[in-house]
């Protein structure tokens, strides 16, 4: 004889496939534990919040504060009037004139995406096209709508170093 089995309703079928689709959108294709994140998430059961718990801010915050002393270039590396980013580090560093070297978050104001380079006396942003000037990375062109906020660096003996 067959066991007995309760029918699934269209309902809540249509309910776990929005679920997973919904998972499955959270991950952006650059990070590289979006897949492990999501095999755990269809393996796990689901977890509700508690009510009344504050979510997170999607504003960028800025990068964390690297390990103190990281070299990151050496002064010649970094062109007067321009810079360099440091992607893995989330800085960007520059020498709007010579001899003065300044270092700002490399995140966007606008969406959170890491800048691209430094050219033409800004800090560009791929995404939207945003610019930050290379002296006080105060917006060029939108649609940033702050500044990046300043990090900490250090120079010593011609070495260029997160403080």
């Amino acid at each position: 004889m067959l066991p007995m089995t309760t029918p699934t309703s269209r309902r809540a079928v249509l309910a776990v496939a929005a679920g997973t689709a919904a998972l499955a959108g959270c991950g952006s294709s650059d990070d590289k534990k979006s897949s492990a994140a999501s095999s755990a998430a269809e393996t796990s059961p689901p977890v509700a919040a508690a009510p009344n718990t504050p979510t997170p801010s999607s504003e960028p915050t800025g990068s964390s504060a690297p390990a103190q002393g990281d070299v990151l270039a050496k002064t010649s590396d970094i062109p007067v009037g321009g810079g360099k980013v440091f992607a893995a580090k989330k800085v960007v560093v520059t020498q709007p004139e010579e001899g003065t070297f300044k270092a700002f978050s490399a995140i966007c104001t606008h969406q959170g995406c890491t800048v691209k380079d430094v050219a033409g006396g800004t800090i560009n942003c791929p995404c939207h096209g945003s610019k930050y000037r290379v002296a006080d990375a105060s917006v060029a062109a939108g649609p940033a709508p702050r500044p990046l906020p300043p990090e900490r660096i250090t120079v010593e003996n011609g070495s260029i170093h997160l403080a």
